[in-house]
């Protein structure tokens, strides 16, 4: 993925308490955990593909 944008995201407390939960049980950080079900939707969306360097416009 190459170097990563630095951004401040807010989330509603419980929703944050959930990912927290999640990403636990993933073990995985709530950074990363957030960083991966972005990445997964992306791809769902057919927005990412695994050979892409950069998102489109960038």
């Amino acid at each position: 993925m190459g170097q990563k944008k630095r951004f401040l995201l807010r989330v509603d407390e419980k929703l944050y308490e959930l990912l927290e939960k999640w990403s636990a049980d993933e073990l995985r950080s709530v950074n990363a955990q957030i960083e991966y079900l972005l990445t997964e939707a992306a791809k769902k969306a057919g927005r990412w593909r695994d050979d892409q360097k950069k998102l489109p416009d960038e």
